[in-house]
């Protein structure tokens, strides 16, 4: 019995270490011995500061469902009294500094659905090209963002504001033309998602980052450079007919020839 209990104990430890004998050493060592489990995950803490000011925000006062929700990188953090730049328009900014689409996409639950917006303004992607992440993985960011809002939302719509031309970026240029083409492409397949073009309107004559919209650091816009987004995103905050209310409203809008009577002919 003693050399068979020493051979348990001794297969325990082996296995034990092992990662495999948990079983037969919860039988033949005290709890007390084991070591501390290992954590298997590793908690992404970058934006718990942020976070904590939102729901803090959200705290004071609650932003009403069915607003305008602003998420992305600082570009959407740094546009000042944005909540205010659309007139009546009920606006929640949730722009967090430095992050990704990659970041937009994995704290969905955060950002976007407790919010219940009609209507989701996206700019992301900057920084993922930055960090050297390829444009069909940007793509493929997005193509997960709608989907987890479509899922919770359907009828939330959202639009893509395009990547801008940065001085301090020119060289990443020619993969921001490809991301913004593909999300372009991606957008215009699935109802109700918008893509809106602010590269090309950032653009000087020579086809250069306008030097004028941006502030010291050559990537972060100055009041100018907002002022160019608004004109951009102000027609896609109207809130748009389902196909058949428009063609409802076209028909009425058309003369109907039942109504239309004609006068008899003169004997």
């Amino acid at each position: 019995m003693r050399k068979t209990k020493r051979r348990l104990t001794k297969l325990a430890f082996t296995l034990y270490g092992l990662g495999m004998g948990a079983s037969i050493g919860a039988q033949t060592h005290p709890v007390a011995s084991r070591p501390a489990a290992r954590a298997t995950a590793v908690v992404d803490t970058r934006w718990k500061d942020s976070f904590d000011a939102f729901a803090e925000a959200d705290q004071k006062q609650a932003p009403k469902a069915g607003g305008i929700l602003f998420v992305g990188s600082s570009s959407i953090r740094l546009w000042n009294d944005l909540e205010t730049q659309f007139g009546d328009e009920p606006v929640v900014k949730r722009g967090f500094g430095g992050s990704r689409m990659l970041d937009v996409t994995a704290h969905v639950d955060l950002l976007v659905l407790p919010y219940k917006p009609r209507l989701v303004v996206v700019y992301a992607g900057d920084n993922d090209l930055a960090e050297g992440r390829t444009p069909i993985e940007v793509l493929a960011s997005f193509t997960q963002f709608v989907e987890r809002v479509r899922a919770a939302l359907p009828d939330t719509r959202i639009a893509y504001l395009s990547i801008k031309p940065s001085p301090l970026r020119a060289t990443l240029m020619p993969q921001a033309i490809e991301t913004n083409a593909l999300i372009e492409k991606y957008s215009a397949s699935v109802p109700n998602l918008d893509y809106i073009d602010i590269y090309s309107r950032m653009l000087d004559a020579e086809g250069k980052p306008r030097a004028d919209l941006y502030g010291a650091d050559s990537l972060h816009m100055n009041p100018a450079g907002y002022a160019v987004w608004k004109s951009a995103i102000s027609p896609h905050l109207v809130v748009k007919l389902p196909e058949a209310a428009l063609a409802d409203a076209k028909l009425s809008a058309e003369p109907s020839l039942v109504s239309v009577k004609v006068p008899p002919r003169a004997p």
